[in-house]
């Protein structure tokens, strides 16, 4: 059998990953050669949904019923607190980030190496930043919105950046993919912005640890959001969160409208914003014809994923380590 060369190439950076294992590996391969049946399975629109996740279910029943008698709370033998849904989140998540600081993720002009960034990423597993080749780009329709009978359009959103990604994903889904600049990703990026679509930076373990892709995503369609709607936490926040000026307000309802968090409610002509459900994509900012709303950082909701910063932050810890 004949190996694709993207695929050799997926295996010898997987050689060199802090995740190396052969499960990691297989489970990689599935989801980057199989995404339509992985997604379409995991958000319950595929049709072998209905044969799949009954036989999950019973034969993960004797597992929960010894969790359960050991640990009421459904706690893991470690003691930490952290659910099932929450160790779920640690392995596949999604960084929120503005438009700028999408836009910077599909313009860098060099390789960058950013790791263990848990002060940005605020899970335990796949929080890297390794750009190799990050001029190399693809866009993929969506497997969520392809999934559902209704979905939102255009389909083609999902921005894969940087090797080996991209080139396995031009490899083996040349029908849906296809390869494009810089300047075409911004342009995707600027118009799913006008939408309403809220762009997210995608990590996953299976995906040698790290950043691979942009999302730009809606509730309707999104899996990440429906689960992140469910209780598994599996998005994180920008750092920053919606404020409204009310002197400026004309509670419209514009903002709401495109809310994809539904972080925004009126009560009594009074407009406010629930700052746990908003998670400071910053898609409201530019709607609001009164210029009422700002997105002001929070510390509280971590940091930013603004390239610039976090190479010139790994730059200079770098310096002071050859200083020192």
């Amino acid at each position: 059998m004949r190996i694709r060369s993207s695929t050799r190439s997926w295996f010898r950076e997987r050689r060199n990953a802090s995740h190396n294992s052969l499960f990691d590996f297989l489970h990689g391969y599935v989801y980057g050669r199989w995404p339509y049946t992985y997604i379409g399975i995991a958000i319950g629109e595929h049709r072998v949904t209905k044969i799949v996740r009954p036989i999950f279910t019973l034969l993960s029943l004797p597992f929960k019923a010894i969790g359960y008698l050991f640990n009421r709370n459904h706690r893991d033998s470690s003691g930490n607190g952290e659910t099932a849904k929450q160790k779920f989140a640690d392995t596949y998540h999604g960084k929120v980030v503005p438009l700028e600081g999408a836009r910077k993720l599909v313009t860098v002009n060099q390789d960058v190496s950013l790791r263990n960034l848990e002060h940005v990423i605020p899970y335990d597993t796949a929080r890297d930043i390794v750009l190799k080749n990050p001029d190399q780009l693809a866009v993929l329709q969506c497997p969520c919105r392809t999934a559902r009978k209704d979905p939102c359009t255009p389909l083609d959103v999902c921005l894969v950046v940087g090797e080996p990604f991209t080139s396995f994903i031009l490899e083996h889904h040349p029908e849906r993919a296809r390869k494009i600049t810089s300047d075409e990703a911004v342009n995707i990026l600027q118009e799913e912005d006008k939408r309403g679509h809220v762009h997210h930076a995608f990590f996953k373990d299976a995906m040698l640890g790290r950043f691979y892709a942009i999302c730009n995503c809606c509730k309707c369609c999104c899996g990440a959001m429906q689960a992140h709607r469910n209780g598994t936490p599996m998005l994180a926040s920008s750092g920053y969160v919606a404020k409204v000026d009310q002197r400026q307000c004309a509670v419209c309802g514009t903002c709401a409208k495109y809310c994809q968090f539904e972080a925004v409610t009126f009560f009594d002509g009074v407009k406010s914003i629930d700052a746990m459900k908003c998670l400071g994509c910053g898609v409201c900012i530019p709607k609001c014809a009164k210029n009422a709303l700002t997105l002001e950082r929070d510390p509280g909701r971590g940091i930013p994923l603004e390239l610039d910063e976090l190479m010139s932050e790994a730059g200079e810890k770098e310096l002071q380590k050859y200083s020192n």
